[in-house]
């Protein structure tokens, strides 16, 4: 097996945009039948590309060469008595040496035809050499270039973007590893395979076409050790914080090989996660890496669910509460520790999507979100961060509860957030502000709401407008706003309360009182 070094890539892991412009077959641009254009010496190897075409009528043209051009001359540069010694010997090495594609030599208007010695050169050195027609200026070839060039890279970028569009759907599907690897080994043209932290390969798709049966085996074990370039180093070590801590040293994003004339490319997924996308195929266009990149950027989101196993989580702390189970059992499932915090947040603009809810669960640092209309309500840990206003919504969060009083958090969650959306704030919190009511014992604070309150009780409209009138000043369009209804409702509701209650709701004096019970209910 003959392979190359590993070349592996240290950058920062990206998915390309684009793919970069492929270069020109020279064959192609042979068969311009509009250009007339004919090569008369060097290799004629279907795989000769062109990157661009350049002009230079310089002796030596070695420091104006990239690499890959089409250098074109008119043989300006050639001295009367240049057949006759090694001028065009050195002059062809020199092309061959600065990593030039192609020389095209024009036969007008300086030379009637291409000089001998100059296609003997080409032979020599193995530069493919093409006669340009007196009807054909250098402008024309490189036009032809540039078009084809355009051509091949629309081309390029509508194979990416279908490409794109089947790995986001195989994503979706039911089995979502091994269908992202089964498009990706048919989009490349070749095999694709997901490597565990360990090592070990645990899902492929596709083969290499045409190899021979010996190959298949040296292919897959250079592409195995490919990957453990890319590997975190300690990714495989679960006292070093790898296949399931946080200690994985950083390595390369990807690396590329080729093995038995077979293209090899290795791509880490994620950061530390120690899994490892590797591909196989016979040829590698330029647009493959950025498919290839594409697929790793989806395996990297499914192998991090799977790896942490957050996703198993949450679906069996769901099961446990359908079936049952009490909420302070299934937390430990959620990753949050022992207290939460329940936020209701309400969109200024229209209804949230879920793409916008999961933004604003993922802002306040948590996963566990739940969108019902224009409300999100968000489930966050205590403690991990605080809770903090969010642009272009309105939130109310609760106290910290633990998990048997998640409920009762829901609760204050939207009255802070109908209070907030009456005073237009960002965000309001649950008992922020303590008072005076917390030099009373809670048990007795209680008896006595329950006592005052015992009227209106048993209907929860008239308790809740008369909290939130109260709340808000007395204010009957705001509270009107708070509560969804109309201000003649609020004035028919708190009138009610009044007479139930038997007082003046006039008095400041009543109203601390009704407030202070009300805070205790």
């Amino acid at each position: 097996m003959e392979e190359t070094s590993t070349m592996p890539d240290t950058a920062a892991p990206a998915v390309p945009t684009v793919p970069p412009t492929p270069p020109v077959p020279l064959a192609a641009l042979l068969a311009r039948e509009d250009l007339g254009l004919r090569q008369i010496a060097g290799p004629r190897d279907p795989a000769t590309v062109i990157h661009w075409a350049h002009t230079s009528e310089m002796a030596d043209p070695y420091p104006y060469l990239l690499g890959g051009e089409m250098l074109l001359t008119a043989g300006v540069h050639i001295p009367e008595a240049a057949g006759s010694g090694t001028y065009f010997d050195a002059y062809v090495s020199r092309i061959v040496e600065a990593g030039g594609a192609v020389l095209g030599f024009g036969v007008a208007p300086v030379h009637d035809t291409v000089p001998r010695a100059l296609v003997e050169a080409c032979d020599h050195h193995g530069l493919p050499l093409v006669e340009v027609p007196p009807r054909t200026t250098f402008s024309g070839v490189a036009r032809a270039v540039w078009q084809l060039m355009a051509r091949a890279r629309h081309t390029e970028l509508r194979r990416v973007t279908e490409a794109q569009q089947s790995l986001a759907a195989a994503a979706a599907r039911p089995d979502p590893v091994p269908s992202v690897l089964r498009q990706l080994a048919q989009r490349l043209g070749g095999r694709a395979a997901l490597y565990a932290p360990d090592g070990k390969e645990v899902a492929a798709a596709g083969r290499l076409p045409d190899a021979d049966p010996g190959v298949d085996p040296r292919v897959s074990g250079a592409l195995a050790r490919l990957t453990a370039v890319v590997r975190p180093a300690t990714a495989a070590d679960p006292a070093a914080g790898g296949a399931g801590g946080t200690g994985a040293a950083p390595g390369p994003s990807s690396a590329s090989d080729t093995a038995a004339g077979v293209h090899l490319a290795a791509y880490a997924l994620g950061t530390g996660q120690g899994f490892v996308l590797g591909v196989a195929a016979p040829r590698r266009d330029p647009g493959d890496h950025t498919i290839a990149s594409v697929g790793a950027v989806l395996l990297s989101l499914l192998t991090g669910e799977h790896r942490s196993g957050t996703g198993a989580a949450r679906s069996s702390a769901l099961v446990r509460l359908l079936l049952g189970a009490a909420p302070e059992e299934v937390a430990s499932l959620l990753d949050g520790g022992e207290r939460w915090v329940v936020v209701h947040a309400r969109p200024d603009g229209p209804a949230a999507d879920a793409v916008a809810a999961s933004a604003l669960g993922a802002a306040l640092g948590s996963p566990l979100v739940d969108v019902a209309g224009d409300l999100v309500r968000v489930l966050v840990p205590a403690g991990r961060r605080e809770v903090v206003a969010q642009a272009g919504w309105t939130c109310g969060a609760s106290a910290p509860v633990v998990p048997h009083e998640w409920g009762a958090g829901d609760t204050q969650a939207a009255r802070a957030l109908s209070r907030a959306r009456a005073t237009r704030a960002r965000l309001v919190r649950h008992g922020e502000h303590t008072g005076l009511d917390g030099l009373v014992p809670p048990a007795d604070a209680a008896a006595h709401a329950r006592t005052l309150l015992a009227p209106v009780a048993g209907n929860p409209a008239l308790t809740e407008t008369l909290r939130a009138w109260l709340s808000l000043h007395g204010s009957w369009d705001r509270t009107a706003v708070a509560l969804s209804v109309h201000r003649n409702t609020v004035r028919q509701r708190v009138a009610r309360c009044a007479t139930l209650l038997n007082t003046d709701l006039d008095d400041p004096d009543v109203r601390m009182e009704l407030w202070f019970a009300l805070r205790h209910t």
